[in-house]
């Protein structure tokens, strides 16, 4: 390698950037607050992923070439172990991404500190999205492969009488005969995302329940128990009117996932959070009357974003936040005021933590 190309810099720069101790945990951090269906997994093994793709990207940049077998074979292994684990390839493309963003974020940072030029790092940005794609492409592949071979997962007949039982009306009525589930009393619905340990239900007859359009669906008798993966439920309700019933508990299992919650959720304890995520209308408001302050924020527009969100979902306790996120206490402490400085909102009241809560999740939405 020719070190008057100006290239051996900027692989030191890219290597030292890998080599952050704080890089990694703001990535997982990044990663657990914005893809909730990859944030069920435990923080050591999306670390363990994370650390070996850095790992294998870094050499690839130093050598000027594309992925190797054994690179590649690596990622079909993650393809198949998410796969596995019920994990959605758009929810582990959606992990890669934000650590990307993070990755490439930090080196632009670096490079202009150091002196190194836009122009050498974009070209090593345009070598490693190369050796990104042919990654892509073979953990696609992977993932659909595997998914594709699985077993099949038994319930074909449930997975046919929960569509007559979502349809309403008179094939609701007919299905829930065919079930033996009862008439009168009420229903609940349970959603949750494939790979969800059903025996806790079949323990609780009478249930029928089965993967239906990529989430698992239960509908039971009375409000299940034992549960610990999370869901989200909804009910009772009668058996014609299950339709928004499950739509419903579905909301549930989406606020239940964007606030680290885990076990069973039923839709009334997470009544605002789902309020909030269906009102995309109120959301674009929010994000216009806020665009200077996430304009004053800059590069830190992001971390502080995670930091409110993290304090509020702690219980305004900076301790545990700052675990969460892997950084001092006192840094949420200053990245919370730096937040109610620059957009008015006072976070530690009742209806501005509200307020700063659905603006941050929307702030971290869009700029993903």
């Amino acid at each position: 390698m020719n070190p008057s190309d100006g290239w051996t810099a900027v692989v030191d720069l890219i290597e030292r950037v890998m080599g952050d101790e704080d890089l990694l945990p703001s990535v997982i951090a990044g990663v657990r607050a914005t893809v909730p269906q990859v944030a069920v997994l435990p923080p050591s093994d999306i670390a363990g992923h994370t650390r070996a793709l850095l790992t294998a990207a870094t050499r690839a940049l130093a050598a000027r070439r594309g992925p190797t077998e054994a690179e590649l074979s690596f990622v079909e292994e993650l393809g198949v172990t998410r796969a596995g684990q019920g994990v959605p390839i758009e929810a582990v493309l959606g992990a890669i991404h934000v650590a990307e963003r993070a990755i490439w974020a930090r080196a632009r940072e670096v490079a202009r500190s150091e002196g190194v030029g836009a122009d050498r790092l974009l070209d090593v940005r345009e070598l490693y999205d190369d050796w990104a794609d042919a990654v892509r492409n073979r953990l696609i592949m992977a993932h659909r492969v595997a998914k594709a071979g699985a077993e099949p997962r038994p319930g074909g007949r449930d997975a046919a009488i929960l569509r007559r039982l979502l349809q309403g009306g008179s094939a609701a009525a007919l299905a829930v005969a065919e079930a033996g589930l009862p008439v009168g009393g009420g229903l609940w619905v349970l959603v949750a995302r494939p790979g969800f340990d059903e025996r806790p239900l079949r323990d609780q007859p009478p249930v029928v329940c089965a993967v239906v359009d990529d989430l698992f669906v239960g509908v039971l008798s009375r409000s299940p128990g034992g549960v610990r993966a999370t869901a989200g439920v909804a009910g009772p309700s009668e058996p014609d009117k299950l339709a928004p019933v499950q739509r419903l508990a579905v909301a549930a299992l989406t606020a239940a996932e964007s606030t680290g919650r885990t076990g069973l959720v039923h839709i009334a304890d997470v009544a605002w959070q789902a309020a909030l995520t269906e009102r995309a209308d109120l959301a674009a408001v929010l994000l216009e009357r806020h665009l200077r302050a996430w304009a004053a924020l800059g590069p830190n527009a992001e971390p502080v974003a995670y930091a409110v969100l993290a304090w509020l979902e702690s219980d305004r306790d900076v301790t545990v936040a700052g675990s969460r996120l892997f950084v001092h206490p006192n840094t949420v402490r200053n990245r919370v005021r730096r937040f109610t400085e620059v957009t008015g909102i006072d976070p530690a009241g009742t209806f501005g933590a509200t307020n700063a809560w659905w603006l941050c999740r929307t702030w971290l939405r869009e700029a993903t």
